[in-house]
């Protein structure tokens, strides 16, 4: 998109779609997607203050925004601006909303809380305007989260357990006899004396299965979540993850939130909802730092599995994160940066970064929950 392109886009934004006759977005079918998703959420705003656009004075078009298959509502509209306007524009949008145009349903009105229904989206945006809630509305947000939190973990926990408490163990025969358990390859081995060369068929005397292994010697998990805004829905599914694997019987989980400073919630890391109600979104990052605290909390390498979730956004130094990191792996624990945990697992990161610290063998990537406990069940295996 040329520069020209870009002003004549910014224009269109201001103007609004009423100007879309001699007016129009330029750029791919993507960006034109994008640019139109913009427009549909600054039309919600403005239209919100009057019932008609304020930004087309002496105009009384009742105009309606939002004209895309979903109707927006405030808890979508704060998610999008979120998504699609730089920062520094989001947050303009959102002083607007709250103190020009009022929109304060989700911050002043504990009835209109409770009748959203509970999901994703309203848990993200609880999460960015915790701080402005009080009283009543920030218990019924609370409540929010704990439901989120707990439908996530209902939808994840049995499939996470089986990929992590599922894996064989070749070792020893199980008295349960079932077809998953059959140990196809022992089963063959130990009756190929019964082979019956005349009839050209293997005779089975003993049927062999194996069994899938119940306790552990325990792994210390350590789990560094990074809560720069970028992160949000990684935040959310890492501390839901961290309550599942809390309650596995081999793990002792250590959990840390982190920006520039570093907030040690172990404590708290079967209880999702109290670490959400934690997290402070937003301001710098020092992951080498984050590192550095969680490399005092291994005690035996060989038996530690370090995941720092993150975007590898560094805002200090990247030389004292990559020789923290490098300790960290030469000690011999399992160092892994998951750059996204969520259920798209779209990971926005800085490559470069990241490329280094694969270098030097950390595993760098973007995972869903399901995909985390198959990665989890083949460390410990």
């Amino acid at each position: 998109m040329t520069t020209e392109e870009q002003v004549l886009n910014r224009w269109r934004l201001i103007l609004g779609k009423q100007s879309d006759k001699d007016l129009h977005f330029n750029g791919s079918d993507r960006e034109i997607k994008g640019l139109e998703d913009m427009e549909n959420l600054l039309e919600y705003l403005y239209e919100q203050a009057s019932g008609e656009d304020v930004r087309q004075e002496g105009e009384s078009t009742g105009r309606k925004g939002g004209n895309g298959k979903s109707k927006l509502n405030a808890a979508k509209w704060i998610t999008k601006v979120r998504e699609l306007f730089p920062k520094q524009t989001a947050e303009v949008l959102e002083k607007q909303a709250l103190e020009e145009f009022h929109i304060t349903e989700l911050l002043t009105d504990k009835k209109v809380l409770e009748q959203i229904q509970p999901d994703m989206n309203l848990l993200k945006t609880v999460l960015q305007l915790k701080h402005l809630m009080s009283g009543e509305v920030l218990e019924t947000a609370k409540m929010i989260a704990q439901k989120v939190a707990d439908q996530l973990r209902e939808k994840l926990e049995n499939d996470i357990k089986r990929s992590i408490l599922g894996r064989i163990d070749r070792n020893s025969s199980s008295p349960v006899h079932s077809a998953r358990n059959l140990d196809i390859k022992k089963t063959i081995r130990r009756n190929l004396k019964n082979y019956d060369p005349e009839s050209g068929q293997l005779i089975l005397q003993d049927i062999y299965f194996n069994n899938r292994v119940k306790k552990y010697s325990t792994w210390r998990v350590i789990i560094a979540i990074d809560e720069s805004g970028s992160m949000l829905g990684s935040v959310i599914y890492s501390a839901v993850m961290a309550q599942i694997i809390s309650k596995l019987p081999f793990a002792d989980v250590k959990l840390v939130i982190f920006d520039t400073s570093i907030v040690d919630l172990s404590g708290q890391a079967e209880d999702p909802a109290e670490i959400l109600m934690s997290v402070q979104l937003g301001g710098g990052t020092d992951i080498g730092r984050a590192l550095a605290y969680c490399e005092q909390l291994i005690e035996t390498p060989a038996k530690t599995c370090v995941l720092c979730v993150t975007d590898l956004y560094e805002g200090a130094p990247q030389r004292y994160l990559l020789n923290t990191s490098r300790n960290i792996i030469e000690s011999g624990a399992k160092l892994n940066f998951l750059t996204a945990l969520d259920e798209t697992a779209n990971p926005a990161y800085d490559r470069q970064l990241g490329q280094k610290l694969a270098n030097m063998g950390a595993f760098v990537g973007a995972l869903t929950p399901e995909q985390l406990g198959d990665y989890i069940g083949r460390i410990f295996s």
